[in-house]
């Protein structure tokens, strides 16, 4: 049995020890909604800022021609996402789930969309997204997410095109529990989501995750489903493994002699080796740093503490799933 969101191979001591026929179980991991853990319990994932806008931007379309109360809309992962919707005369709503994962800021945040029929395709960001430099917080993942959804509402309803504006009644006030003011994003929350599902988290499932790591031969660390998603891709062969900031204690359950490899994005990682890589360096971020001078030395300076603090290889990757630095073997 796999999981289609994460490409995982549950193995089958885990489907043995689950409490509902294998029948349902199999219906239930297919549809991404929902993780087996190693004790065979199951947590339920969420879904993204990205997928709940995509499912309000297809309800307001198909309202322009039908009621709807129920949308189906595509994610990254290639998984179709099904969610309860509002919708009447071209505008609509879908509420945020954040499934099992208890410290989801924006669990319950309404994303609301208004669509008018017109001659082309439009998606636009209206109150309570955010924006960097002017440029509205919709991460590339997600607005094609949209895009998609609209082009799909588009043929059903038999419209020629419409613009879509996407917006956030609360989105001002909830980004003040996010980061986004710390990265320069002013006015409401961005627009996210890499596989279009919000992982679930407990404390079982971190230990899940130590036991697939004690288990491993070749085993990726990965600090975020970007990682994990880009890992999957480059490293076949290997169990791939969702970390976040936990680096040490996903390096403490490997096996002394397994080929371990730490990867994701750059933020976790080297902040993790070095923690002060920022400390007068004129940058709030990691990011903001790779975005302004990607051969910055520091970066290296980080890169080097990280292979020998951990004494494995470490791969950073672009935001595009390009590498940004492979540590290979130089400083083992």
């Amino acid at each position: 049995m796999i999981d289609p969101v994460n490409s995982f191979q549950i193995p089958d001591d885990w489907v043995k020890r689950a409490a509902i026929p294998v029948e349902e179980l199999a219906a239930h991991i297919q549809s991404g909604r929902y993780v087996l853990l190693s004790d065979g319990s199951i947590l339920r994932r969420g879904y993204t800022t990205g997928t709940t806008a995509a499912a309000a931007a297809k309800a307001s379309v198909l309202s322009l021609k039908k009621s709807v109360s129920e949308v189906s809309v595509p994610t990254p992962a290639g998984v179709r996402a099904v969610l309860k919707v509002t919708a009447k005369n071209g505008k609509a709503s879908a509420i945020k789930d954040s499934g099992d994962h208890a410290f989801d800021v924006t669990k319950g945040m309404k994303i609301a969309s208004e669509a008018i029929e017109h001659d082309c395709i439009a998606i636009k960001a209206g109150k309570g997204i955010g924006l960097k430099k002017g440029i509205p917080a919709i991460n590339p993942f997600p607005m094609r997410q949209i895009e998609e959804a609209v082009k799909e509402a588009l043929i059903e309803t038999g419209l020629k095109g419409v613009i879509v504006t996407i917006s956030v009644p609360k989105g001002e006030e909830i980004a003040k529990k996010t980061l986004n003011s710390q990265v320069g994003i002013t006015g409401g929350i961005s627009i996210l989501g890499t596989t279009g599902f919000v992982e679930p988290w407990n404390e079982h499932l971190g230990e899940m995750k130590e036991e697939l790591a004690r288990q491993a031969e070749r085993l990726v660390l990965t600090t975020g489903r970007s990682g994990m998603r880009f890992s999957n891709m480059l490293f076949p062969g290997y169990t791939v493994i969702l970390i976040g900031s936990d680096i040490s204690r996903g390096l403490s359950a490997a096996k002394v002699k397994a080929d371990v490899i730490i990867s994701g994005l750059p933020g976790l990682i080297l902040k993790w080796s070095y923690p002060d890589i920022l400390k007068d360096s004129g940058y709030l971020t990691v990011q903001e740093m790779i975005d302004g001078y990607p051969d910055n030395p520091l970066i290296d300076t980080a890169l080097e503490k990280a292979v020998k603090l951990s004494g494995r290889r470490v791969v950073l990757f672009n935001r595009d799933g390009t590498i940004l630095r492979d540590s290979g073997g130089i400083f083992l």
